[in-house]
């Protein structure tokens, strides 16, 4: 008896402290990209965007989503990590601190633009408010897996960001892609409603041809050629690249309505899904299975 009784105690000890690892004031989601080595100091000529572009994007997100994490019980903290040349970001909780991390590396990476910087941290910001589906674990998890990070970015966040006079500028000074123009008009008959869909999109290609760049890829992500892969239970980690295009895409010709949120645990609500009715704006079957 004496044995058992030693036995259950340490057991018990056991369980309280991992109860205690997977309680600590703070924990780290997965980066934006799968670690690297890469490491872009100021001043190199890399290319990307300038520290006044940097703070500019950061600045918009937090006056947009500052107010919305806060409604939600949190509060939203930006930590703007310009100096470190570490070329990822990242999302974290402190108690009630949803913390993302924008690091200068990426930041002035050749293949980001400040709208695709202004996409990595919408994925950030998702991994705290994105909902379903969350990353697996037996504890459960805050964080919206990876796949949903990216559907959130272009599906709500990009789209409350982005301002319209903005939008229209950028369709009227940049080279669209026809495919993605069409796509954007034949699911938003209006002028500003397709130029939000070739926006968005256009950021998520920003990315894209980042993941092409530290994967050493041969072939650009392209619009008009889906992954082919159908996964057989959801991918909780970094899709593909071309996956990952495929997400912000759908997320972009989503028509579903913008001011109905995201929810923590049903996948239809204030998405696009074929149970839903919807027959574009899916979540990509190359990570996502429904």
């Amino acid at each position: 008896m004496k044995t058992k009784r030693i036995l259950f105690a340490l057991a018990w000890i056991a369980a309280v402290s991992v109860g205690f690892k997977y309680a600590s004031p703070e924990q780290l989601c997965a980066g934006f990209v799968e670690e690297n080595d890469l490491y872009i100091p100021v001043g190199a000529t890399a290319g990307g965007i300038t520290q006044a572009e940097f703070n500019a994007v950061l600045d918009k997100v937090q006056e947009v989503y500052g107010p919305i994490v806060t409604s939600k019980g949190g509060t939203l903290q930006i930590r703007r990590l310009w100096s470190d040349g570490t070329v990822n970001a990242s999302a974290m909780r402190n108690g009630r601190n949803y913390v993302i991390n924008m690091y200068g590396g990426l930041a002035r990476h050749a293949r980001i633009t400040a709208d695709g910087f202004a996409l990595v941290a919408c994925h950030e910001t998702g991994h705290h408010i994105g909902g379903t589906p969350k990353v697996a674990g037996w504890m459960g998890s805050w964080a919206s897996n990876e796949g949903q990070a990216d559907y959130y970015a272009t599906l709500k966040c990009l789209r409350k960001v982005f301002t319209t006079q903005d939008n229209l500028d950028y369709v009227a000074n940049n080279d669209i892609d026809p495919y993605l123009a069409n796509e954007c008009a034949q699911k938003f008959p209006g002028e500003e409603e397709t130029a939000l869909c070739i926006r968005t999109s256009m950021a998520g290609m920003s990315t894209a041809l980042l993941f092409k760049d530290l994967r050493n890829e041969p072939a650009d992500p392209l619009f008009d050629q889906p992954d082919p892969k159908q996964v057989t239970q959801t991918d909780d980690n970094h899709p593909g690249t071309q996956c990952r295009l495929d997400t912000y895409f759908q997320g972009s010709v989503c028509t579903a309505d913008l001011a109905t949120d995201v929810h923590e645990s049903d996948p239809k609500r204030g998405t696009c899904t074929q149970a839903g009715g919807f027959a574009a704006g899916l979540r990509p079957r190359c990570w996502y299975k429904p």
